[in-house]
């Protein structure tokens, strides 16, 4: 197969954390006889120290002409400091979003056994933890009217929602929850908000084309707190913009470290896939960022393209390298390997993994990591 990829390295860690996902990608190509063409693009603070806007025309032009966009972080502390700034890094994420149509973020939440130790919470509550977390990613109230009043001491975000991008987002959700658990949960706060009134009375009309499929509620303040009281109970949840944006962050001390999280925006001609973790600009240029959220966001990015072996592959380096402690030292303190010397690994896992001779407790700092 031939795939066109547009990526975008972007701020802080994103450099660095995206091309340890190249290197699982090229081996994955190497291995599975595929060709994957990447072309570079700008967004983010990066693009407005270099062009004067945080979304170029060029990358929006890219990113359409591709089969795929693999994204690393943005943002940056000289915009997140000054409330005033009138342009800002994670304005061209939204305007993407829009353009590119990317109504549905996708975001797993696993408690991996090797992990579970750095997890705050217990592992009683965690043990067996494995959440799809779908958020609406297009409407709501960060795309709402905005208005300050002219003495600047009154603000309003407005938040709406038509029953088409309810639908749209939800019929996956269902068709997600079909091929796991088969419980979808949605989160809302129906009894205060209009918007999350129609939210519920859509997706309850839609649950009779999904009979096989377990549809519950709750509100978003007590969905927080079952997070935490009792991850397992969830399978799929499903909810809005704003919501999901805090749920899913949320989600993301249950597995141990954030820099495991990755997760997917599609829509219905164009696909997206990032870490979670942020742009995190105290770890630039230190080779001490996790990229497996990166790595991870790679086998989803095969996943979606129909390359399920390839993805697997992915997959299981990742879960070699959990096992035996070669992680940053967000997961290691004690040894810790640096991101570059992560990424070598699963390259090389991928490209030798079906050697049985292969010794994987033997690990140098050379420029192989396996020997």
């Amino acid at each position: 197969m031939k795939v066109n990829i547009t990526v975008i390295p972007g701020d802080g860690i994103g450099p660095e954390v995206t091309a340890q996902a190249k290197k699982a990608l090229n081996a994955i190509a190497d291995v599975f006889d595929h060709t994957f063409l990447f072309k570079e693009a700008l967004m983010g603070a990066c693009a407005i120290d270099e062009t004067g806007t945080p979304l170029p025309d060029e990358t929006v032009k890219l990113c359409k002409e591709s089969d795929a966009v693999l994204f690393g972080a943005i943002g940056d502390p000289k915009y997140d400091n000054d409330p005033t700034a009138k342009v800002r890094p994670e304005q061209g994420l939204l305007k993407l979003r829009k353009e590119l149509g990317l109504f549905c973020n996708v975001r797993p939440v696993k408690a991996y056994d090797t992990l579970i130790h750095n997890s705050p919470l217990k592992e009683d509550r965690i043990k067996g933890t494995d959440i799809s977390i779908y958020r609406e990613l297009t409407g709501g109230i960060y795309f709402g009217i905005k208005e300050l009043s002219d003495d600047g001491k009154v603000a309003f975000d407005g938040c709406s929602y038509s029953v088409e991008e309810i639908e749209r987002i939800a019929h996956l959700a269902f068709q997600s929850a079909q091929a796991r658990r088969k419980k979808l949960t949605l989160v809302d706060k129906a009894n205060v908000l209009e918007t999350s009134r129609l939210w519920r009375k859509t997706v309850a009309a839609l649950a009779s084309q999904y009979p096989d499929v377990t549809l519950d509620y709750l509100f978003v303040d007590n969905a927080a707190m079952q997070l935490i009281l009792n991850p397992k109970q969830f399978d799929v949840i499903l909810t809005e913009n704003l919501f999901g944006d805090i749920i899913s962050d949320e989600a993301s001390v249950i597995g141990g470290s954030i820099g495991l999280l990755a997760s997917a925006s599609v829509g219905k001609e164009n696909a997206l896939f990032e870490p979670i973790h942020g742009s995190f600009p105290q770890a630039k240029g230190k080779d001490i960022a996790n990229p497996l959220a990166s790595i991870l966001s790679a086998a989803m990015l095969l996943e979606h393209l129909g390359l399920h072996e390839e993805a697997g592959a992915i997959d299981r380096a990742v879960q070699k390298s959990l096992e035996l402690g070669i992680t940053t030292e967000d997961i290691n303190s004690e040894k810790p390997f640096s991101t570059s010397k992560v990424g070598d690994f699963i390259a090389d896992y991928i490209n030798n993994q079906e050697d049985s001779d292969m010794n994987f407790q033997n690990i140098h700092m050379g420029q192989s990591t396996i020997i």
